[in-house]
């Protein structure tokens, strides 16, 4: 890491003459030579430009201006400084995929390096382009505007086969009112749900993706990556519904003429497969060949439409206008919301724009544009081919040349044909008529002016919707297969050709469509397409309500005719019509979206999109943080909220499980490490992000904080008062026990014990824990590890990153063992309330626990049932209360002796030695016990060793030990107290714990 600064000589003014200035819309801005004529005029002929420099992080070197061959840009520096930059463009590019962002100077650089003044507004660096000079000589892809891209597109997939197959027969069922309704409710859900893709779209620059995209990144890879798949496969399944119409058509025309290649099922699938095939041909062809295809169906398609106002078999008469104004439902299932349902796939189109944005000139602006022009042409033409239709034919018809009327007789006629001078009866009542507006889906053909117009004009929007969505679900699916989010469907990803053609993905789809036009029943499909897009529009809508709602910083949409109360009533309402229209296709899909949500949320993909849900999350905690501080405390919502002093967490894994075996989804835990002056210098950048990724890996539920300090003391000082936040403040310190206290300078031993001093001065509770073989495993990567870890099987050989992921003995299965604890002294309850919450982990459920108290053996039975009595009004399961008896007795000897030889080395011996006063020793070294102290404290210490015989002698092999921590004297001196601590706890083969409470009560048996 380097930097070049360097005064240079002055340059000549005409050095940037060549200098060219553009605005791409990809690249930073370009400036150029009148750009600085214009400030040289301005600050005078005597300012002139130096030669640019090159600040950077890796290594600089000094370029003029002179270079050619290269794409020269510069970047302007600050007013302050001749390193610190302007505002640029490129600093931002970062948030672009597959772009690499030029980085401004760091602080740290900003803060050591020395200015560099020029009489211009400082230095300008030139960066040699030449991989941005060789992509420029290739060809660029091809891009869209709004009209070709986005208007034209959604309006071929909305005149799709619904259109020219279904809507007279709609018409002839609900009426013109009922249809102009359903028409009416489909574009308003459409509707609001562009206006919300408008405001996702212009909240950011939008890639290929389309919805999933959109939502995704609004939402989060938990919501995105269900709607990613199930679009792309409900775009699927339209491309397969537009090419079974267009089938269905080629096949009544073939029998027409009388071309039977085996039956009406068959043909349909013959003709739906080899067109299928064709429009992968023309889509693997690439997006200029594919858009100019759907350009030229489009102008097809657009005559045809001007022709259904042509007169056809009785024109237009008020008394058919009349008669189909009101429903008259044919069929058992023949019901307001059925028609909706059929009618609905017409509206899915409103997205195929949206799904193509990464082959898009400017989607912030093309996509909005495009959408809602779409719709509007669109809805104004649905509702005059549904009056027009319906305003010329009747419901009725027999098709028979024989049925018309002679003369005036109309006795026993029946239906509205018997005033247009046709009798219809028979038909009517037999319910056998084959045309009319009820019965003949080709009604639109009879009433335009040429029948094969209508025909052809059904091909055109048909294999143009088709061929839309064939191109839509691939570019979705590849997005989605780009994100990883789920596994195996990476191989889709591979785009190829200068538009990154997903060639994979378009085989994938062409599958799938061929399978489902194997179905050859329109029908059987509608329903879950319909369900799938409600689906997708519903949280499309919640996307643009739930980013609007969460007040995020980053939701500044440039479109802003939206509200987000239209976009949760677009939600809502979107939800409803799905269980309307078929409850049981809306319950496949949500069983599909909570099972693939599901899988995110358990596997928890490595990707940050900034979501709304990260705002929304952050408002909730910042939220109920702010009103918890209001909320008194209570003995029953105790929680032992743990700062631990845990260094680096993962040099000391068995303190963090040991601690988070009690916390994780209880109560607060913040591992704080206390980094000396002399470690911050060498402490890489990085190492609070390592860490925390590692306690993450770990599934550990805690905060990490660093802080530097000039010792343990102190920094254990200043965590524990400004750690956590309001009511989120921890309670209790733990620490880990100093088993090298021994070897350690009395400094050392001085700052631990002054710790635990403090701890209790913040009225604080208190937990050591004891490993046997110690805590810090920083030294055990390159040798064995101790009987207190064990390796994981990812961690066999040594690697930087995952060996040291150790599984400590909190993480195994603890079986049928016991939990001991000795309850020497009413701490208020916590050494009951730890143990209690460590039997409610997986690994520790099966444990007994075993109180052991201090009585004697008169009083024993009394003294055993009272705390029976007592830790069942705690609702505290605990296996076996055992009075000690024998607390009282003196030690062993071989015990005290090996007491005293471990303080010895800690001792004044000044009653010893003779003319040397205690003061002088004090001074000397005032850290060391003198006799008196020694003396006064023996009865203690012997308790303290004769306990410890009490531990060794029930607790050998048991899965965890609890004891009472004795509270320290002021006059006690460190090294004897640290020596209680080491003689309570020694000699186990199991985790030792020393724990003590405020003295205030963490248990109550009352109810309020």
């Amino acid at each position: 890491m380097g930097q070049f600064i360097s005064k240079s000589p002055v340059v000549g003014q005409g050095i940037h003459d060549h200098v060219q200035f553009s605005v791409g819309e990809e690249g930073p801005p370009r400036y150029s030579s009148h750009h600085f004529e214009t400030n040289n005029r301005r600050e005078g002929a005597s300012h002139q430009i130096p030669p640019a420099i090159i600040v950077s992080e890796e290594g600089s070197r000094f370029v003029t201006s002179e270079q050619r061959d290269s794409r020269i840009e510069l970047r302007r520096s600050s007013f302050y400084s001749t390193i610190d930059l302007l505002p640029q463009l490129e600093h931002y590019a970062s948030t672009l995929p597959h772009q690499q962002a030029r980085s401004r100077p760091s602080l740290e650089v900003l803060r050591k390096a020395f200015d560099v003044s020029f009489p211009l507004l400082g230095a300008f660096s030139h960066y040699a382009g030449s991989e941005e000079a060789q992509g420029s000589e290739e060809k660029a892809p091809a891009r869209f505007g709004w009209v070709v891209g986005v208007m034209v597109r959604c309006m071929l997939n909305i005149w799709g086969v619904i259109l020219f197959l279904r809507l007279s027969w709609i018409t002839s069922q609900a009426g013109i009112l009922l249809t102009w309704l359903i028409i009416l409710i489909s574009v308003m859900v459409t509707s609001v749900t562009a206006l919300s893709i408008s405001a996702i779209a212009t909240n950011g620059r939008v890639i290929s993706g389309g919805a999933y995209f959109m939502i995704s990144r609004t939402l989060g890879p938990e919501i995105g990556g269900p709607i990613g798949v199930v679009f792309s496969f409900a775009n699927a399944l339209a491309c397969a519904l537009n090419t079974v119409g267009f089938a269905e058509v080629a096949r009544d025309l073939m029998q027409e003429f009388g071309v039977v290649m085996v039956d009406s099922i068959n043909d349909v699938r013959i003709v739906g497969v080899i067109t299928v095939t064709v429009l992968l041909l023309i889509s693997l062809a690439g997006m200029e060949w594919e858009s100019k295809v759907i350009l030229s169906l489009n102008n097809f398609s657009s005559f045809l439409i001007s022709l259904f106002q042509a007169q056809g078999i009785f024109g237009y008469r008020t008394e058919i206008f009349l008669e189909n104004l009101t429903p008259n439902w044919r069929g058992n299932e023949a019901n307001f919301f059925q028609m909706f349902a059929i009618f609905f796939p017409s509206a899915i189109g409103i997205l195929s724009g949206a799904n193509i944005s990464g082959d898009l000139k400017d989607p912030a602006t093309a996509i909005p544009k495009g959408t809602l022009m779409a719709i509007f042409w669109t809805t104004i033409s649905y509702l005059m081919i549904s009056v027009t239709v319906a305003s010329c034919v009747v419901r009725d018809a027999s098709g028979n040349m024989t049925d018309i009327l002679t003369g005036n007789l109309t006795d026993g006629c029946v239906g509205l044909g018997c005033k247009m001078g046709w009798n219809f009866t028979d038909c009517i009542q037999q319910k056998n008529c084959e045309y009319g507006l009820a019965n003949n889906l080709k009604v639109l053909g009879q009433v335009s002016g040429f029948y094969y117009l209508i025909t052809a004009g059904v091909f055109a929007a048909s294999l143009s919707s088709a061929l839309g969505f064939l191109v839509s679900a691939p570019k979705v699916f590849q997005c989605l297969c780009k994100d990883n989010l789920y596994p195996y469907i990476g191989f889709f990803a591979k785009g190829y050709g200068k538009n990154d053609e997903p060639l994979r993905a378009y085989v994938l789809c062409y599958i799938i469509a061929v399978a489902f036009i194997l179905i050859a029943e329109l029908n059987t499909i509608a329903a879950l397409i319909s369900n799938f897009f409600l689906c997708s529009y519903s949280l499309i809508n919640f996307s643009c309500f739930h980013a609007s709602i969460t007040n995020s910083p980053g939701w500044r949409p440039s479109f802003h005719y939206y509200s987000k109360w239209t976009a949760l009533f677009g939600a809502v309402i979107s939800v409803v019509l799905m269980f309307l229209f078929t409850w049981w296709a809306a319950l496949i899909t949500f069983c599909i979206i909570f099972f693939l949500f599901g899988y995110i949320n358990y596997n928890k993909p490595k990707v940050n999109w900034g979501s709304s849900v990260q705002a929304g999350t952050y408002n909730m905690a910042l939220s109920y943080s702010v009103s918890l501080t209001g909320v008194e405390d209570h003995v029953k919502n105790f929680r032992p909220q743990c700062l631990v002093l845990t260094g680096p967490p993962n040099q000391r894994p068995a303190l963090v499980d040991f601690v988070g075996s009690f916390t994780k989804h209880i109560s607060l835990m913040i591992c704080g490490d206390i980094i000396m002056e002399p470690e911050r210098q060498t402490r890489p950048q990085d190492a609070t992000d390592q860490l925390v990724k590692w306690m993450n890996k770990r599934k550990v539920r805690s905060f990490y904080t660093p802080f530097t300090a000039e010792s343990l003391r102190v920094g254990a000082r200043y965590l524990m008062q400004a750690s956590g936040l309001g009511k989120l403040k921890p309670n209790t310190l733990v620490l880990g026990f100093k088993s090298n206290w021994r070897e350690s300078s009395p400094e050392s031993i001085e700052d631990y014990i002054n710790t635990i001093y403090d701890t209790f001065d913040a009225n604080f509770c208190l937990c050591i824990l004891r490993m046997m073989d110690g805590l810090d495993i920083s030294d055990q990567f390159d040798c064995e590890v101790n009987q207190g870890f064990e390796l994981d099987e990812s961690a066999e050989s040594y690697d930087h990153h995952n060996s040291d992921q150790i599984k400590t003995v909190f993480q195994n299965t603890q079986g049928k063992k016991s939990i001991d604890v000795y309850w020497i002294a009413d701490d208020g309850g916590l050494t009951l309330l730890v143990p209690y919450l460590i039997t409610r982990r997986k690994h520790w459920r099966n444990c007994k626990i075993r109180v052991f108290i201090v009585g004697d053996e008169q009083n024993m039975d009394e003294g055993r049932n009272e705390m029976i009595a007592l830790l069942k009004r705690f609702r505290l399961h605990f296996s076996d209360v055992i009075v000690m008896t024998d607390s009282e007795k003196r030690p062993q000897a071989k015990n005290m002796t090996r007491f005293v030889d471990s303080v010895a080395p800690f001792r004044l011996h000044d009653e010893q030695q003779e003319g040397v006063t205690v003061q002088e020793l004090r001074q000397r070294e005032p850290w060391k016990i003198s006799d008196k102290e020694f003396e006064a404290f023996k009865q203690k210490s012997e308790r303290k060793v004769r306990l410890n015989e009490i531990i060794r002698r029930n607790s050998q092999h048991t899965a965890l030990v609890l004891v009472s921590l004795p509270v320290p004297h002021s006059d006690c001196p460190s090294a004897l107290y640290m020596a209680w601590l080491d003689t309570l706890t020694c000699g186990l083969h199991c985790p030792a714990v020393l724990i003590r409470g405020n003295q205030q009560n963490v248990l109550t048996f009352y109810c309020q």
